[in-house]
């Protein structure tokens, strides 16, 4: 499979050299799409810049900053576009290891699609404080009750998607943007019958920089369960 690993950016310069070398260090084999939201901080300089020298690592600029959905969205619609067979979502901070990315592809060819998950045997987080604990693991047990699929980390943002997945879901049509992004995907696709993987991994918090969580992301996440559920 053509395996593309798509990296959000909004003001990662401290980060995004380091993560990129890291995730084609620990799986060759992949291509990276950086998809940068015209970071005020030179992000997207700073990878263009480094693809001139490395034809595995791509930009995908936008021109301005509309959330991690859109983001996402415009990803997948690059990626298909450009055909790769799969792509996995990941964070530019670290918070989500390139050694655990080999782990999810080993997976995906056994799967429809693969949750880096938090929360089954052998995951964990470090460096949480209590509130954060419990927004997340409370977001999870709050999404499987509601929505009535046993996944156990519905909020985790570590995701290898097959191509088939995206457009059964018909992805460009996904509304979500923040913590609810990650779980509409989920459920779209479990309710369409697409068969995932849950594969432990380590959530470190991040190494520099500052956090994009948001009471608004929570609030969204809460409210948009229930429209999911519905609709």
């Amino acid at each position: 499979m053509r395996i593309l690993v798509i990296i959000p950016t909004y003001n990662e310069r401290e980060n995004v050299a380091a993560i990129t070398s890291a995730v084609l260090a620990a799986a060759p084999s992949v291509h990276v799409l950086v998809v940068d939201d015209n970071s005020p901080d030179g992000t997207g300089q700073i990878v263009r810049e480094l693809a001139a020298g490395e034809p595995r690592l791509k930009l995908l600029s936008r021109a301005g900053k509309e959330g991690l959905g859109r983001a996402y969205l415009a990803a997948f619609e690059w990626g298909l576009g450009n055909g790769y067979d799969a792509m996995v979502e990941m964070d530019a901070d670290f918070s989500h290891r390139p050694e655990d990315l080999v782990e999810i592809l080993g997976t995906l060819p056994s799967a429809d699609f693969v949750v880096g998950s938090r929360y089954v045997k052998g995951g964990a987080t470090r460096n949480w404080g209590l509130a954060r604990k419990l927004i997340s693991r409370g977001g999870s047990l709050y999404s499987r009750l509601i929505l009535g699929y046993p996944l156990r980390d519905w909020t985790g943002g570590f995701n290898a998607w097959k191509k088939d997945v995206l457009l059964g879901i018909d992805y460009k049509t996904v509304r979500s943007n923040g913590y609810s992004f990650q779980i509409e995907l989920k459920y779209r696709s479990l309710a369409k019958g697409y068969r995932g993987k849950e594969v432990p991994i380590l959530f470190e918090d991040r190494r520099v920089g500052n956090s994009k969580m948001s009471l608004r992301i929570v609030i969204e996440a809460f409210y948009r369960v229930w429209v999911m559920r519905f609709a």
